[in-house]
């Protein structure tokens, strides 16, 4: 469990999001993936902040937020927003896993912001559109947790047996809000989804690392230095999707390094 002080604030909407503050320093805001919750970085916090305020976010739906739909990026970064407006963090650093990774850039591209940190995210969204387009008709009905097992399984690739365990018991992946952050997936189309993902990504301004477990393939790292012009892209092969989790000495000593 958390050091910090858990808060919460009421997003645009009236719905209430939960977060946790540890530390002293320049504001890092840190989010996790779909499924999980503020949790996942509990091995990382206090680290991070020994350098810096960690601002550690429950997105809607997960945690101990608020379930209240809707679940696309721009309101949950209008949430995070509101967190950061709570906090006095006017122009944060920002650090996102997963979903939290689209998060975080959709903020960037939106508010101000010092530096953004993407974990594992790729931003060139059709071939997982393709993925999960494959999957739809389970994911709706009730094989849904046996498809979300699945691939979550397939995304902890080299993690040890312990935070294996520990990633499972924060997991809780509830139908709604996972149909719900993906519906943009579901339901444009290919042209579309570029269309989206340019007008919602594109136009930051401020340091950008992207930091990939994954290959997100030969291409990626050309294109998102088109979408987001100085964009570090780094890829650390056979990590997984928990490349923080996995290597989280290195992970650090390289977010540190970016953030100076």
């Amino acid at each position: 469990m958390g050091q910090g002080s858990v808060r919460r604030v009421e997003a645009g909407d009236g719905a209430a999001i939960v977060y946790e503050v540890t530390g002293e320093g320049p504001d890092l805001v840190v989010v996790h993936g779909i499924t999980e919750s503020r949790r996942m970085w509990d091995p990382l916090v206090p680290r991070l902040a020994e350098s810096h305020r960690v601002v550690a976010v429950d997105l809607r739906g997960h945690g101990e937020s608020e379930r209240k739909g809707p679940y696309d990026l721009a309101t949950m970064a209008a949430d995070v927003a509101a967190v950061a407006a709570a906090e006095g963090a006017d122009t944060p650093d920002l650090l996102g896993h997963s979903l939290g990774g689209t998060v975080v850039t959709a903020y960037a591209s939106a508010f101000p912001v010092r530096r953004v940190v993407n974990v594992d995210q790729p931003l060139a969204l059709a071939a997982f559109q393709a993925q999960l387009l494959a999957v739809e008709p389970m994911l709706r009905g009730e094989a849904f947790e046996a498809v979300m097992d699945q691939i979550f399984e397939t995304l902890k690739g080299p993690l040890g047996p312990e935070e294996r365990e520990r990633l499972a018991a924060i997991e809780h992946p509830e139908q709604d809000v996972v149909l719900g952050v993906w519906d943009v997936l579901f339901n444009s189309s290919v042209e579309e989804l570029d269309g989206i993902v340019a007008e919602t990504f594109g136009g930051i301004e401020a340091p950008y690392l992207s930091l990939h477990g994954i290959d997100p393939g030969p291409d990626y790292c050309d294109w998102l230095g088109q979408l987001i012009s100085g964009a570090q892209c780094e890829v650390w092969a056979d990590q997984g999707h928990y490349p923080h989790l996995v290597s989280p000495d290195r992970f650090l000593a390289r977010v540190e390094e970016f953030l100076v």
